[in-house]
């Protein structure tokens, strides 16, 4: 069972652009994930997560460098040298992966830019919802629940209407996905939610 955390995400684009520090090796290349023996049974716990590789965990080869890596698949180019002496002195926790984060939020800007765009109109409105909620959440938690119940049918008969035309029209899965800034396996995903009755 992969158990790697991602320490950075979106609200948008949720699992299908998921970023975290990524562990490098001495020859650039990605360390296979460790594996934790956890005694007798059928699951076997896995993690990629960047400070297990020091070159004392569980037999796991030293990582020389961080990059910014993404649950598309992505990988930065820019390579951010390890401290360990300090990540021993401070922790995981505490160490400094700023660097690989600019990375990862300069792949989400790319994603983004390639996405189609909502109408301005539209976000201004989104947002404008968005804090209106917040506010009633707290001081009138059950009309915000009457605005949120008022908005489920008409958002619900929305999404199905442009599901069932962004198929209509035969755009390519690659195209749907680019468009709406996720994985081909995740667009298939939202879509297909969308589209039942």
């Amino acid at each position: 069972m992969q158990e790697t955390e991602f320490d950075w995400e979106t609200e948008e684009f949720g699992k299908a652009h998921q970023g975290r520090p990524g562990a490098v090796l001495a020859d650039g290349t990605e360390p296979k994930p460790v594996i934790f023996d956890v005694g007798s049974g059928p699951e076997v716990h896995e993690t990629s997560d960047w400070w297990v590789y020091d070159g004392d965990h569980l037999s796991a080869p030293q990582a020389t460098g961080l990059r910014g890596a993404c649950s598309c698949g992505w990988r930065g180019t820019t390579l951010h040298p390890m401290d360990w002496p300090a990540v021993a002195a401070d922790g995981p926790e505490r160490y400094d992966t700023t660097g690989p984060e600019a990375d990862w939020n300069r792949h989400i800007t790319d994603v983004e830019a390639h996405t189609t765009p909502i109408p301005e109109d539209v976000a201004a409105l989104l947002t404008q919802l968005r804090t209106r909620l917040d506010t009633l959440a707290l001081d009138a938690p059950l009309a915000a629940l009457r605005i949120v119940s008022a908005l489920e049918y008409p958002v619900g008969e929305a999404a199905r209407t442009a599901a069932y035309t962004a198929r209509s029209d035969d755009r390519p899965w690659d195209a749907i996905a680019t468009a709406l800034g996720l994985t081909e396996a995740e667009a298939r995903t939202r879509i297909h939610r969308y589209a039942r009755p």
